[in-house]
């Protein structure tokens, strides 16, 4: 059981890791921080302790951190609301933070032995999407993600919370060198299938892939994927949609994808 300690002192030392959260250039998940995971409310920071990242303290009001002081070997500060929202800088209504270290992040050939299902990304940079897409990802059965070029690091608070955790529970490595490593995919089993609006692409339907192992390839919305990318892929496929309507948020188009291959 991790010790409970009162904080009243908004410029207590050893609320260092929770400090100034709106603040880029202070907050400890952002380049030049010092690299920590940050999970908000109860519910994610249960899964942060059932995953590879080692806590280093809790931060909430009494009633949240006497909910999971006896899981956590780690301090357990406890302030009011008000404490909490001048520490972070903002009011923070699931009432509980806890930071963690990061963890040593597997290689990408360790992750394609070991998968079936994988989602590989270009450019997705939005923090909130990644979370939503990480979130699907989980739960229809995506078994890693591998991150290409412009991508957006998926332990972000921002990522994080989006995702309900599940970035710590899926899997993730960088893809290098990019194009060819599609290439190492295919030589592995992989049917590379790219995900597109263009009118040209396959429908979905028609793609008859998760009989065999597949992995997705997605782009940022806006840009989509590069041309590089979608010559590298042996397909490439799109969802149909309604006339007028000409694509969709990238979380939400995965787990479409996701779901029509699911394997579990």
């Amino acid at each position: 059981m991790g010790e409970i300690v009162e904080v009243r002192d908004v410029d207590d030392p050893r609320l260092a890791d929770f400090r100034d959260l709106t603040v880029a250039d202070r907050r400890p998940d952002r380049p030049g921080g010092r690299g920590l995971v940050i999970a908000e409310g109860v519910t994610v920071v249960r899964r942060l302790l059932n995953s590879p990242y080692r806590p280093r303290a809790l931060f909430g009001v009494p009633a949240k951190i006497f909910e999971l002081a006896a899981d956590i070997a780690a301090p357990c500060y406890a302030g009011s609301a008000e404490l909490m929202a001048q520490v972070v800088g903002f009011h923070l209504n699931r009432g509980v933070l806890a930071t963690a270290d990061r963890a040593p992040v597997p290689s990408a050939p360790e992750l394609i032995a070991r998968s079936h299902h994988l989602a590989v990304l270009e450019g997705v940079n939005d923090h909130e999407n990644l979370g939503a897409l990480f979130r699907n990802a989980a739960a229809l059965g995506v078994d890693a993600v591998l991150l290409g070029p412009g991508c957006a690091d998926p332990l972000y608070r921002r990522s994080v919370r989006v995702s309900m955790g599940h970035v710590l529970r899926v899997p993730f490595a960088p893809l290098r060198p990019w194009i060819a490593g599609l290439a190492v995919l295919r030589t592995a089993g992989f049917q590379v299938a790219a995900l597109s609006p263009a009118l040209d692409a396959l429908p979905l339907a028609q793609a008859g892939l998760g009989a065999d192992r597949v992995a997705w390839l997605l782009g940022a919305e806006g840009p989509g994927l590069s041309a590089e990318a979608l010559a590298a892929a042996d397909l490439v496929v799109r969802i149909p949609m309604a006339p007028g309507v000409d694509s969709l948020n990238i979380a939400t188009a995965a787990a479409i994808a996701f779901a029509s291959a699911r394997h579990v």
